[in-house]
């Protein structure tokens, strides 16, 4: 698994601190709440709502740098959305590694 960086996010706002400053509290603000909204939304089987809250998420995987997590989550929301009850419990278990190594990264920042 791939590890969440800032060189998107540098890149993105080159020397404008307040405008990288920005982008970093609305991943800290948005992220928690997306992972907890998913979370629910598969503990009540709702697998299609569930994989809308992870097309979400993906953004802040891009932004965040993680390609290779990238399109395993794709392939997991593929997943979701086609076999509902009957996804890959392996790229479950993937995603939430990646849920925390995100929300753990977010915190730190």
């Amino acid at each position: 698994m791939d590890k969440p960086n800032l060189n998107y996010i540098n890149s993105l706002s080159g020397n404008d601190d307040v405008f990288k400053q920005t982008i970093i509290n609305i991943l800290k603000k948005e992220l928690p709440k997306e992972i907890g909204e998913y979370y629910v939304q598969m503990d009540n089987s709702c697998f299609l709502k569930a994989a809308e809250v992870i097309h979400k998420i993906k953004h802040k995987i891009s932004i965040m740098g993680m390609e290779k997590s990238y399109y395993l989550v794709e392939e997991f929301e593929c997943s979701l959305k086609n076999q509902s009850a009957d996804f890959n419990a392996e790229l479950k278990v993937a995603f939430d590694q990646i849920l925390c190594t995100m929300q753990d990264f977010a915190d730190s920042l």
